[in-house]
C-alpha cells in the first residue's frame, strides 16, 4: 500500500517565503559585486555551497551571524536584520513593522 504526504500550508508558506529571501539575500551578494565564495570568505562559513543552500531557500543564517553577513554585504545590521526577519519571521516582523515594505 502507497502513502502519499502531504505537505501543511505552513511549511509550503515557509519554504516560499525562504526561497524569496535566499533570492533578496542573492540579489544583495550580487550588488555588493561578490562571488558565492568571497561572500563566504567574508562570513567565515569555510565553504560557498552554504551561500547557495541559502541562496536557494534551503537553509537560513543563524540569527547570532546577522551582523557579519550585513557587514559582509556592505548593510546597515538594522536594515539587514529588518529585511531578512520578513522572510525569517513574518510574524515578528509583521507585529513589529505592519504593513512596512521591505527594502
Amino acid at each position: 500500500m502507497m502513502t502519499t504526504q502531504t505537505v501543511p500550508v505552513e511549511d509550503m508558506a515557509r519554504q516560499r517565503l525562504r526561497k524569496e529571501g535566499g533570492a533578496w539575500l542573492k540579489q544583495r551578494r550580487e550588488a555588493a559585486g561578490l562571488s558565492q565564495r568571497e561572500l563566504a570568505e567574508r562570513v567565515e562559513v569555510g565553504y560557498y555551497t552554504f551561500v547557495s543552500q541559502i541562496e536557494a531557500g534551503r537553509g537560513r543564517i543563524p540569527s547570532e551571524r546577522y551582523s557579519v553577513w550585513a557587514d559582509a554585504l556592505d548593510m546597515d545590521a538594522r536594515d539587514f536584520v529588518r529585511n531578512i526577519m520578513a522572510y525569517y519571521e513574518p510574524t515578528t516582523y509583521q507585529i513589529l513593522f505592519g504593513d512596512e515594505r521591505k527594502a
